[in-house]
């Protein structure tokens, strides 16, 4: 089967993951972390790219963005592959790609998804017992949407404003958003969605937008088509 050309769509959220390949490291320690943030940053503001939220993962990552181009977030990760793994490898004397192939990603609709898609990646690390609290990852975007420190990699969505009138009101509704977390079907969606490549939202919001895409934003239907009934 054809693969699908890579989905890119300016002005919608984006819920992606970038892996490395098996049994390499995202990286090393804090100083190829810190590289990691600072090459999203700079990769951010020169192609247009919003960043909602982000994880870093031992092997791999995620983000939640919107670009302003329909081949931002594509330029943005070219760019950390530039930036980040270049250095990467000679800090670490080895050779070769680092990335598993291309990232992976969905678009969403942000009325219905874009929060549980946040929380998704904020409570990444907790979800994998790697900490106790979201607020504990230094490497995430948790700790800026909770009042721990400011993160210059992070765009706030305008729904996340919505959550308060001031910052304490829409940080103690995060903790609590947080805290509640996602339905193990929740997760599935969002993780199925992103590794396929299908749209999170109404059918006919994905059939519109598909023409723009240039592919499908949702699976064909199983089975043969039906044959048309014979003329009388």
């Amino acid at each position: 089967m054809a693969r699908l050309p890579r989905l890119g769509l300016s002005g919608w959220p984006h819920l992606l993951v970038q892996r490395v390949h098996d049994g390499q490291l995202l990286a090393r320690d804090d100083h190829d972390r810190q590289a990691i943030i600072d090459a999203l940053k700079e990769g951010a503001r020169q192609h247009g790219v919003a960043v909602h939220a982000y994880n870093l993962a031992p092997d791999h990552l995620h983000l939640l963005a919107t670009p302003t181009t329909d081949d931002g977030l594509s330029l943005l990760l070219q760019s950390l592959g530039r930036r980040y793994v270049a250095s990467y490898n000679r800090r670490h004397g080895r050779q070769g790609a680092l990335w598993a192939g291309r990232y992976r990603t969905t678009v969403l609709d942000p009325a219905r998804y874009l929060l549980d898609a946040m929380v998704f990646i904020e409570q990444h690390a907790a979800r994998a017992g790697a900490i106790n609290l979201a607020q504990d990852d230094n490497w995430s975007s948790a700790q800026h949407h909770l009042g721990v420190k400011a993160d210059p990699l992070v765009s706030d969505h305008a729904l996340f404003w919505a959550l308060g009138n001031t910052p304490f009101e829409r940080e103690a509704m995060w903790r609590r958003r947080l805290e509640s977390g996602l339905s193990v079907d929740e997760i599935d969606r969002l993780s199925q969605a992103m590794h396929k490549g299908w749209a999170l939202m109404a059918e006919g919001d994905a059939a519109s937008l598909a023409l723009s895409a240039g592919r499908r934003l949702s699976p064909l239907l199983r089975g043969r088509p039906r044959k048309a009934p014979a003329a009388p």
